[in-house]
Parts: C-alpha cells; structure tokens; sequence
C-alpha cells in the first residue's frame, strides 16, 4: 500500500459517513449503531470479534471490510501471527477467489506495521 493509503481510507470513510447521516432516516441509524454496538466487549473480547469482522468480510470479497476490520485488528493489538491465521481460514472458506483480497489485507497490514502507529 502507498504511504498514507490507510490515513487517506479513514479520512474518505470518516467523511463519506457524515454525508450518510446527513440523509439517514431511524432505519439506517439503527444499523450503523447496531453494527458499532455488536464489536464492543461482551461475551468476546473486542479482539476477537474483529477477527470475525475481517474473516467475513474477507470471505464476502468487500475490500473497504477489509481495510476497516484490519486497522480494527491493528488497534486491538493483533498479532502478525493471529493475523496471518485468521487470514488462512478466510482464504480455505472463500477460495483462490479471495487471492487478491488477500494482497489488499497484508498491504493493509504492512502499512499500518511500518508506521507503527495511527492517525485518528
């Protein structure tokens, strides 16, 4: 990934969603909180439930999934190792189909460990 693909991502993202919400009625503002309720710490640990995002998303080939659940990864202190593993489940559940998916998700990866950190 181009140096700062994963700042320029957040920003997009961050700005394409208040467009959304300047529009969104009860239904589409229930979903967003229902999705941002379910990654909190409950039964699983937040770790883990973005592990789970990233391996669906992975298997349902959505690239934007991909990025967001592998900066979530990043931030909940995933490890290169667990990161690789939850990467290979996708790969057996999805297919060669999932290859170039694969390549955004460890370029994804790749930029966030050579800077070490990340812009809010």
């Amino acid at each position: 990934m181009d140096k700062g693909k994963i700042d320029d991502f957040k920003k997009e993202r961050e700005k394409l969603n208040k467009i959304v919400m300047k529009y969104a009625g009860t239904p589409i503002k229930r979903f967003y909180s229902l999705d941002s309720q379910v990654y909190r710490e409950g039964a699983l640990p937040s770790k883990v439930k973005e592990m789970l995002g990233l391996v669906a998303s992975f298997v349902l080939r959505c690239n934007d999934c991909i990025k967001y659940h592998t900066i979530r990864c990043y931030e909940e202190g995933v490890s290169d190792a667990e990161f690789e593993e939850v990467l290979t489940i996708g790969l057996i559940v999805g297919g060669s189909i999932t290859i170039p998916h694969l390549r955004v998700a460890f370029s994804a990866w790749d930029e966030l460990k050579e800077k070490g950190s990340i812009t809010e």
